[in-house]
């Protein structure tokens, strides 16, 4: 059975992890999202997690896959990007590539120098992380959070902000009607005009001279 639960469980991680990277439509895309914190979730479970279950749920998939679809429709983002008119360039595609491949060889490295054991070495008696099976591990994470890693929790919530704040800011659509005359725009603008007409001004006489020399010789000959 628990086999079961974890072979059902992963194949819903992988499924919404190829939804995200595959889907076309940005929405799609964070839905796909919800089936894989949902299936991380159940896993959890199996290991007998239940409070980071409830987190996985409750924060991530009911919080802030919602404000990503919030941001994304408030945006007008929820279309398919059309590609062929705004093509990524070769080096973008390159730097995607690399990126990608750096991004998979750091776990990778993680678990070949932990000789498998992804955690790191099992935590001895008096470390901080060490897990005392009499006490909830909900009580623990609780303490941990908000004494030994207060102020790295507190810097995570605030980059969050900052990254929705940020992605509002670079995506949003300026309309027409919002646009604003800038005085300074204006200004050299204005003084832009004056020296060319002033330019067109000085160039017109010496233009109109030779054809006022040339009627005294007609009326001669």
């Amino acid at each position: 059975m628990e086999l079961f639960v974890f072979l059902v469980a992963g194949g819903a991680c992988i499924v919404g992890a190829l939804g995200v990277v595959l889907s076309k439509n940005p929405v799609h895309a964070a839905l796909s999202l919800v089936g894989t914190l949902f299936g991380i979730a159940v896993l959890f479970i199996a290991q007998e997690a239940h409070f980071l279950a409830a987190v996985q749920v409750i924060v991530y998939a009911g919080a802030i896959v919602v404000l990503f679809l919030f941001v994304l429709m408030l945006l007008g983002v929820d279309r398919a990007e059309d590609l062929s008119i705004e093509p990524l360039g070769g080096g973008q595609r390159i730097a995607a590539v690399i990126v990608g491949l750096a991004v998979l060889a750091l776990p990778l490295f993680a678990i070949w120098s932990t000789d498998g054991d992804a955690t790191g070495a099992a935590p001895q008696t008096g470390d901080t992380n060490l897990i005392d099976p009499l006490v909830p591990n909900v009580n623990q994470l609780g303490e941990s959070l908000f004494t030994t890693y207060l102020f790295a929790f507190e810097v995570t919530s605030v980059l969050l902000v900052i990254a929705v704040v940020g992605a509002v800011v670079l995506a949003r659509k300026v309309k027409r009607g919002e646009l604003v005359n800038d005085p300074l725009v204006e200004a050299r603008d204005a003084e832009r005009a004056a020296v060319e007409a002033a330019a067109e001004a000085d160039e017109a006489p010496a233009d109109e001279e030779p054809t006022t020399e040339s009627e005294p010789a007609e009326a001669d000959a």
